[in-house]
């Protein structure tokens, strides 16, 4: 091997293993702002536990929300993920914190502590219906559907819970995003093949009956994580009552709004 060719390799070497160690930073310190946000002083004790089950680092990295953006946490109920997202989009993003009157009525309104004496400055709460999103064309960056994509489907037969088109919300949902804008969505599995069967009754949904539906309303399915999933979850009990609370199988996938 002549010098030159030995001294050209190395170099090539060199360069590459830069690369590899720019790439590696750069994920640290991405890595390094979802934990910040999930450790950052003054979070409530319940959010702290409920931290153990949720893994909001992992699962808020999936949509890499940025400083700067404008995201909505859709039907947030208290606002857990509203405020770890108030800390990633910083002073100059925005926060919806979405619910409807049904999710104010069952969160007891706790996002009112959440938000008092202006803790959360770029965090608004706002009660609309789901139908028909009092939100600009194309305004928002990312959404969140944590846990709520299957009450779409769910058609309650006393309380608070109001019979809607999940076609139509899922429409006002891709209207709202600007093209390229991220949605992210984790909810409780069904069994496969069940659709949206048991979305009242035990209140899952299929994970590919939603990709599928996702994906005729407009949007591209990038990714999936398994961070959430329960394997020992027979997926045949409700969810938040009884012995599965906290112990469910969930899947997340991340989507883009079609350009």
């Amino acid at each position: 091997m002549s010098a030159l060719t030995f001294a050209t390799r190395r170099a090539a070497v060199f360069v590459a293993l830069l690369g590899a160690a720019a790439l590696a930073g750069a994920n640290a310190r991405a890595s390094d702002v979802y934990d910040a946000a999930v450790g950052h002083v003054g979070r409530s004790s319940d959010d702290l536990k409920r931290d153990a089950l949720d893994h909001p680092a992992d699962v808020l990295r999936l949509a890499a929300i940025k400083p700067g953006m404008h995201v909505a946490d859709f039907l947030a109920a208290d606002g857990y993920y509203s405020e770890l997202l108030s800390y990633l989009v910083g002073p100059k993003g925005h926060v919806l914190l979405i619910n409807n009157a049904a999710y104010d009525h069952w969160s007891d309104n706790a996002w009112q502590q959440r938000l008092a004496n202006g803790r959360l400055p770029n965090v608004e709460h706002r009660t609309m219906e789901v139908e028909h999103l009092d939100i600009p064309d194309h305004s928002l960056d990312a959404i969140l559907l944590i846990k709520v994509y299957h009450d779409l489907y769910w058609v309650a037969t006393e309380g608070p819970w109001p019979k809607m088109d999940p076609n139509l919300v899922l429409d006002e949902i891709a209207r709202a995003l600007k093209p390229g804008g991220v949605l992210l969505l984790v909810d409780h599995s069904a069994k496969a093949g069940t659709g949206a069967a048991d979305a009242g009754r035990i209140h899952r949904i299929d994970e590919e009956y939603a990709r599928r539906d996702f994906e005729k309303h407009g949007f591209t399915y990038v990714s999936r994580s398994e961070v959430l999933r329960r394997p020992d979850d027979p997926r045949e009990l409700i969810t938040y009552k009884g012995p599965m609370v906290g112990k469910t199988d969930r899947f997340v996938m991340v989507f883009h709004k079609q350009r």
